[in-house]
């Protein structure tokens, strides 16, 4: 009997290694991005997965993360979750809390994750302890990309840090015939100008409004006048052009020399590069202006989220996947090229990598011991996607209508996030 017994729990053993040596890593990705350098990125991942041995598939669902999250939830309604999707902060403490992602906690802990990723991310990978997701890079929300050719003509010295230079600077540009600020009309750029502004103006109104969802913030005197400020940047210092314009087409009117100013995410330095434009000679980038005199960072972070699977492959392949993105040759490759900084603070930015990019990892670490570090609202990094949605339209409705005042605009923002709840 104990012989066979130890036989019975030899061959189980075996039937498991030989299971695990079976198993051949393989994924597939549900992400959105679809197009142009975005999927670029992917793809190099892709190539990497590949590389390592496993099996790469994708699912591309182009536009918003709403689009995402449609396809995320018929997908789990039919019993045929992914593996890994492509999501941030509060869809990932969401989607953990139905108890259906994936434990990453031995690969993580196998790597050293909670070593070399920066802090700040921590409660987003892990919303209850567990590793569920991994990141794929940090972006910085609050750049101006300015040109040096456009500022010389108007006698404009240097970019203004303040939203009083910043409007002094406007004046006189607009007086030369050129364009202040490049823009292009839809609910997410004109929420990223307008949350670079309520950040430079009151960063704890930022936190109160958009970090935390206070309505009685969206509704005070301070977010009032955060939109009179948006409203003079709209009415006087944007092209009248910018309606139906493509966003990424937005950063070539400063390389051209056309506009002075572009207010947006570092992705941009991604299409002025694959433009051809040169940091230092078409454009420069600096910190969007703040009224508070510190350095300062709204940070957004790309990462993948994983489901539980029961197919080995699958599991194999989330482990493949998970160690490929937190890998300092996949955080450098694909950082250099998206214009993004890694998520690991132990990769050196000192070859290959943007100026700019090397001034926003600086920059990062000067915000984190300043104490104003911040994640995006309209980038999703920190509020619920319902109370998100309804603040971004609102912001929509007031550049496309003139005669908003900023106050209806405050009132309007704060029964729009009160009605989500």
């Amino acid at each position: 009997m104990r012989y066979l017994r130890a036989t019975l729990v030899a061959t189980a053993a075996f039937a498991f290694l030989a299971n695990t040596a079976l198993a051949e890593p393989k994924t597939n990705l549900l992400h959105q991005w679809a197009t142009g350098s975005d999927a670029q990125a992917i793809a190099k991942l892709g190539e990497m997965f590949e590389a390592k041995g496993g099996k790469w598939q994708q699912t591309s669902i182009a536009g918003h993360t709403a689009n995402t999250l449609a396809k995320l939830r018929a997908d789990v309604i039919a019993g045929n979750a992914p593996p890994a999707v492509q999501l941030k902060g509060p869809e990932i403490a969401e989607w953990n809390k139905t108890g259906m992602t994936a434990d990453l906690d031995d690969l993580a802990k196998a790597e050293n994750w909670e070593k070399v990723v920066a802090p700040e991310l921590l409660p987003v990978m892990k919303p209850s302890g567990k590793w569920v997701a991994a990141p794929m890079n940090i972006h910085r929300i609050n750049w101006i990309w300015a040109s040096p050719k456009v500022m010389q003509a108007a006698g404009v010295t240097e970019v203004p840090k303040t939203w009083a230079e910043f409007n002094a600077a406007c004046d006189k540009i607009v007086a030369t015939g050129k364009i202040c600020i490049s823009h292009s009309t839809a609910d997410w750029t004109d929420s990223t100008v307008f949350e670079v502004v309520v950040y430079g103006q009151d960063l704890d109104l930022y936190r109160k409004a958009f970090v935390e969802g206070s309505v009685d913030a969206m509704r005070s005197d301070g977010m009032v006048k955060a939109f009179e400020q948006f409203r003079i940047m709209t009415s006087k210092y944007m092209d009248p052009g910018m309606n139906g314009r493509d966003w990424d087409s937005m950063s070539a009117l400063v390389g051209r020399g056309e506009a002075a100013f572009h207010i947006m995410g570092d992705w941009t330095i991604g299409l002025l590069t694959a433009a051809g434009f040169k940091e230092g000679t078409d454009y420069v980038c600096a910190q969007a202006p703040t009224d508070w005199g510190k350095p300062g960072f709204i940070l957004n972070s790309d990462s993948v989220v994983f489901f539980q699977q029961k197919d080995p492959d699958y599991v194999e392949g989330q482990k493949l996947l998970a160690s490929t993105i937190l890998s300092p040759e996949f955080q450098t490759v694909f950082n250099q090229a998206k214009g993004s900084i890694p998520a690991r603070l132990d990769v050196d930015l000192s070859k290959g990598f943007n100026p700019c990019q090397q001034k926003s990892q600086k920059d990062l670490q000067a915000s984190i011991e300043a104490g104003t570090l911040v994640r995006s609202m309209a980038h999703n990094m920190t509020i619920p996607q319902k109370v998100r949605g309804a603040i971004m339209d609102t912001i929509t409705e007031f550049v496309a209508t003139p005669d908003m005042s900023a106050k209806d605009a405050a009132n309007a923002m704060a029964d729009a996030a009160e009605a989500q709840e």
